[in-house]
């Protein structure tokens, strides 16, 4: 586990500054007591991080997502567990997976939404997230595998990744990722039971006409008979029965993921154990197989 290194929780470094992020970082970072140094560019970067550590640094200026992730490979000489938020100009999904291999904590490419980036600043400063919450076990811009810590934190994170590679159309874009990020936190829930020690095994597959996503929880698995903790399991006219159910568990408020889910996508698929789903987005104009696999 690679924890924070002492000293660094108060600083953090901007690589030459773009005035909208700065207003942002300043904006959270201020008011808990974070000082923001500059850096005029890359060169100076290095020099100040050999003479301070830094909990944070954030490039925001006109460099290539390659240049910073040669720029996070550097400072990781110094710091090996330096986190870095690469915000970039000029991006290909080819740099975020780079990224990605080299453990940089985001990765975002202009334009995107400001809340979103503020919502990572917030996890990066205030969660006890480790730098190795996402492995890279194989990856092509089509075709990605991965093993992610049973974290809600950590999948955020990974969320704002796939949102860099994947490239979608706006409409099929979203609601691939609100499925993903709802399939993925119920992989966590009751598969990892939010134990940092687990993982969650993913496969992203892109093709010209359609997206796939293979997500494997490390539990024991289960039957869809037995969800009733699920908004799937509500029996007719009684579309609140799991509230009770989750409540009298002790569970925390939701339920209705699994079932956004199913209708967020084409097809969503389980294997017999239960512990992997299958979700398929058809783009366009590709119309789902009509064989003899079973979706929900």
């Amino acid at each position: 586990m690679a924890n924070r290194e002492p000293g660094t929780h108060q600083l953090t470094l901007l690589v030459e500054g773009d005035a909208e992020i700065e207003r942002a970082l300043r904006k959270i970072l201020e008011p808990q007591g974070w000082e923001i140094v500059l850096a005029a560019g890359v060169e100076d970067a290095l020099e100040q991080v050999n003479l301070r550590q830094f909990g944070l640094i954030v490039t925001a200026g006109h460099t290539s997502g390659a240049e910073d992730v040669e720029l996070l490979r550097k400072m990781r000489r110094v710091h090996a567990h330096t986190r870095m938020i690469i915000v970039t100009d000029e991006s290909t999904p080819k740099d975020v997976l780079d990224s990605m291999r080299e453990r940089a904590f985001s990765y975002f490419a202009k334009p995107f939404a400001m809340e979103s980036f503020e919502h990572i600043v917030d996890i990066a400063i205030n969660c006890p997230c480790w730098d190795d919450g996402i492995e890279v076990v194989s990856a092509t811009p089509d075709w990605l595998n991965l093993q992610v810590r049973c974290d809600p934190n950590v999948a955020d994170r990974l969320l704002q990744f796939m949102r860099e590679i994947s490239d979608l159309p706006d409409k099929e874009g979203r609601d691939a990722g609100v499925a993903f990020r709802e399939v993925l936190l119920n992989a966590m829930e009751h598969g990892g039971h939010f134990d940092p020690e687990e993982y969650v095994e993913i496969s992203y597959v892109r093709t010209r006409k359609m997206v796939t996503c293979r997500i494997k929880d490390p539990g024991k698995g289960f039957s869809l008979q037995e969800l009733k903790h699920s908004a799937l399991a509500n029996p007719p006219g009684d579309p609140l029965k799991h509230a009770m159910v989750r409540e009298e568990q002790g569970m925390r408020p939701g339920g209705y993921g699994v079932l956004l889910a199913r209708h967020l996508v084409d097809e969503m698929l389980y294997n017999e154990k239960g512990n992997e789903v299958f979700l398929v987005k058809y783009l366009g104009q590709a119309r789902p197989w009509t064989g003899s696999a079973q979706s929900l």
